[in-house]
């Protein structure tokens, strides 16, 4: 196993897998993109010193990365492309729903979850605030509820468009974070992944309970 996530982290393919999961799980939250971009930041917390000086029993993130390829991930390669893959599937998931049509319309409309996030984005949009494509962007599966309904709601991609990007940026430089600092003060290994991985669905649970808040009523 540590073989295996170790090719991965350690070779340059990591930066599409990553870009590639992120785009992808707007559709299918269940990838595990924040994971990955969690693993990848920790291997390259440990630069390139990482494989050296480990106990025999122990198995680190870079190290078994360093046994493959000698190489770790860049942070701000693995930063732009896990943001600009976040924008790129809130686009997709947008366009989608904007052409969606009655059917599409329907199926939004049977579920209270959609038809609340799009009528609470849909006041914040028009207000000139897009804060909840922030806040949902760290939910589980709400940054699929945000997109969808921005697009169903037939709201503008200008008033879209720049929370979306907000909210990548926010989302990957925050998982980035904890993959970095995690291996710093834990070390690469597999206790510092593990926390940081609680730091972010901690976010994420944060997040959620918000956007289950019910919208303030205008005075």
């Amino acid at each position: 196993m540590f073989e295996a996530v170790g090719l991965l982290t350690g070779s340059p393919w990591i930066y599409a897998i990553v870009a590639l999961s992120v785009l992808l799980d707007v559709f299918l939250p269940v990838l595990p993109s924040g994971v990955l971009v969690i693993t990848a930041a920790t291997a390259a917390a440990a630069g390139s010193t990482a494989a050296a000086g480990q106990g025999a029993g122990s198995t680190t993130v870079a190290s078994a990365a360093g046994q493959v390829s000698g190489e770790v991930p860049s942070l701000s390669a693995l930063l732009l492309c896990a943001a600009t893959a976040s924008v790129l599937g809130d686009l997709a998931a947008y366009r989608l729903a904007r052409r969606g049509g009655e059917r599409l319309a329907r199926a939004i409309a049977r579920s209270r979850r959609l038809v609340t996030a799009q009528e609470r984005l849909g006041t914040a949009l028009s207000r000139g605030g897009g804060l909840l494509v922030v806040i949902a962007r760290f939910a589980p599966a709400g940054r699929s509820v945000v997109s969808l309904g921005a697009g169903a709601a037939h709201r503008r991609v200008r008033e879209f468009l720049p929370w979306s990007a907000l909210a990548a940026v926010a989302w990957a430089g925050y998982s980035v974070g904890l993959g970095w600092f995690g291996g710093q003060w834990l070390g690469a290994t597999w206790v510092g992944v593990a926390v940081s991985v609680v730091a972010l669905f901690a976010a994420g649970s944060v997040a959620a309970y918000v956007m289950r808040r019910p919208a303030p009523k205008p005075a």
